[in-house]
């Protein structure tokens, strides 16, 4: 008598959970649908209707590529697409040496103050980013306390492509920074002792080993800063004067002069690099191998007097230009009358709070970011998850995964406009949501929503799928596990990307600077107000309250993370 091996009951498949058959399978497969329909809805849709429009003329018919050609003829336009790459250009090349050297004195060093210096450079991170703008303004512009030493070095005004250049590094330092800590501190200790060993000199291991390990990073860190110099809005706007560029253009075509057609032409010149930087930068990371094995040794620099005092003397100066650029965005919006009388008054904040009803417009923001913060944590883990952890619709299960990298590639500028055209067009039923709260909060979702994803898919691949196959044999609903076990040990990246979230929705003004009506106006698009009516101290004043409580909030998930660690990471230990 022949016996059949066939799989026991509660087997497990090859992947390590067992396909469900059951309805707990089709109730995944249809969340994942809704997660897939909202991504569709509120991010494919906005920028197929960019498209649609640059392949328009003003009465609706198809003009093919007549926009580009006729863009293509206009010289201001053309001047500004060569001025926002070569701004954009210099950029970076100014930014990714000065935070390589920085981040090499924070990995490779034994200097003294890391954290300190680490902190610091992380402040322009809650501010907006025309904060920069404003402070150099207070700095050289026309009544700065230090107009002669610019002019001294030939410089004869900051507005414009010197004003400009100077606040993006200040703005993108941070963002560059991150990454190359991050390269610069995956070392295997092993090359450097045999290079030691071989009596390698300090600048040929320099070239040779800490160079090539950190190639990867450093391209990623120049496309990083080369694509959110290009796309900026706020610091063109404050200081660029009459240098014109992409960012602003696309502004000034659709708010100034309502041509739709040619402002949509911009805003896919502006989605180009971006989606060359995309896929640049996933052919890095498929191309990059791994720097640790499973034998390497960590890698502890020895400490040099000399070098040591070098990185700090370094990290000093740069910790202090930012102080400085912060600095005097606090001591401005204290000053009564800039420049002739700087005793300390609160007239700015009143103004801005009170006269010029900003208060209002603060309030929107904390509340903007506080449903960005909770309704974009929810949507983005719940449907890593469904990624992650169910099995089974192969199509969909991809749709999903390339739309949720898609917002990586889309500056917020462009999926703002993108919202314009489709979310206002005449006979869509969802245009209920223009200039509502509800769809300023959802296009924050939606621009931030990669960087949220990647961190929940992070987190939930650290988990062994053990959890799910034992939830199969025993007939547990994915439901029950994913409250009682997943959820759980992934709280701590949930308040991550909560924390992300909150800080973003409160500094950006690309993604909302199209979707505000006057009662649903946030506090960073007020300040651009108040600096175009010439209010420069009351919009200072107003970008220091959105640091400050961006600085807050930061503080409060760090205090949130810590007990949440506590209650939820115990058994760890």
């Amino acid at each position: 008598m022949s016996v059949v091996l066939g799989r026991p009951p509660g087997a497990v498949s090859a992947a390590g959970v067992q396909p469900r058959t059951d309805p707990t399978q089709r109730l995944a497969h249809a969340a994942l649908a809704v997660v897939l329909v909202l991504l569709l809805v509120f991010l494919a849709a906005p920028l197929a209707a960019i498209l649609q429009q640059a392949l328009q003329d003003a009465q609706g018919r198809f003009a093919g590529l007549a926009n580009f050609f006729a863009y293509a003829r206009t010289p201001a336009l053309l001047v500004s697409l060569g001025n926002s790459l070569w701004v954009s250009a210099l950029v970076t090349l100014v930014t990714v040496p000065l935070a390589f050297a920085f981040a090499y004195a924070l990995r490779r060093t034994r200097m003294r103050g890391k954290a300190l210096f680490r902190g610091i450079t992380l402040l322009p991170l809650l501010a907006p980013s025309l904060l920069a703008a404003i402070s150099l303004i207070y700095w050289f512009g026309n009544q700065g306390v230090a107009k002669g030493a610019m002019q001294a070095l030939g410089v004869a005004s900051i507005y414009g492509a010197p004003g400009i250049v100077v606040a993006e590094c200040f703005a993108v330092f941070p963002h560059v920074l991150m990454i190359l800590v991050t390269a610069l501190g995956a070392a295997d200790g092993r090359l450097y002792e045999a290079a030691h060993a071989m009596g390698t000199g300090g600048w040929r291991r320099f070239f040779t080993i800490t160079l090539p390990g950190a190639k990867y990073g450093l391209i990623s860190a120049s496309l990083v800063s080369f694509t959110l110099v290009i796309t900026d809005f706020g610091i063109p706007k404050v200081i660029g004067g009459n240098f014109n560029m992409l960012a602003t253009d696309v502004f000034q075509l659709v708010i100034g002069q309502q041509d739709f057609q040619r402002g949509a032409v911009v805003a896919l010149l502006l989605l180009a690099p971006a989606v060359l930087t995309f896929a640049v930068d996933r052919w890095v990371a498929r191309r990059q191998t791994a720097l640790l094995t499973a034998r390497a040794v960590p890698y502890r620099p020895a400490p040099r007097r000399w070098r040591d005092g070098l990185a700090t003397a370094y990290c000093v100066a740069i910790a202090a230009l930012v102080l400085a650029m912060m600095g005097m965005a606090v001591f401005a919006s204290f000053a009564r009358l800039w420049p002739y009388n700087l005793a300390p008054t609160l007239n700015h904040y009143v103004m801005g709070l009170v006269d010029a009803e900003v208060g209002t417009a603060f309030v929107n923001s904390l509340v903007m970011a506080a449903g960005t913060a909770v309704f974009g944590t929810a949507l983005v883990f719940g449907g890593a998850y469904l990624l992650e952890k169910t099995e089974g619709a192969g199509a969909l299960r991809s749709a999903v995964r390339l739309l949720a990298l898609l917002p990586m590639a889309v500056p917020g500028l462009v999926l703002g406009l993108g919202y314009i055209f489709f979310f206002n067009a005449p006979g869509n039923p969802l245009s209920g949501l223009y200039h509502t709260m509800a769809l300023l909060t959802v296009c924050t979702i939606a621009h931030f929503y990669t960087t949220g994803h990647l961190t929940a898919v992070t987190a939930l691949k650290a988990l062994d799928a053990e959890f799910e196959a034992v939830s199969v044999s025993l007939k547990v609903p994915f439901w029950v596990t994913f409250r009682r076990v997943t959820l759980p040990i992934c709280t701590p990246a949930l308040v991550d990307i909560a924390r992300y979230f909150f800080i973003n929705a409160m500094t950006t003004i690309s993604a909302v600077v199209f979707l505000y009506a006057p009662e649903t106006k946030v506090a960073a698009i007020a300040i651009l107000n108040l600096d175009e009516a010439g209010e420069t101290g009351a919009a200072a004043a107003m970008a220091v309250l959105i640091t400050a409580a961006s600085s807050v909030a930061m503080l409060l998930f760090m205090a949130l993370a810590w007990w949440v660690e506590r209650r939820t990471s115990a058994w760890r230990a």
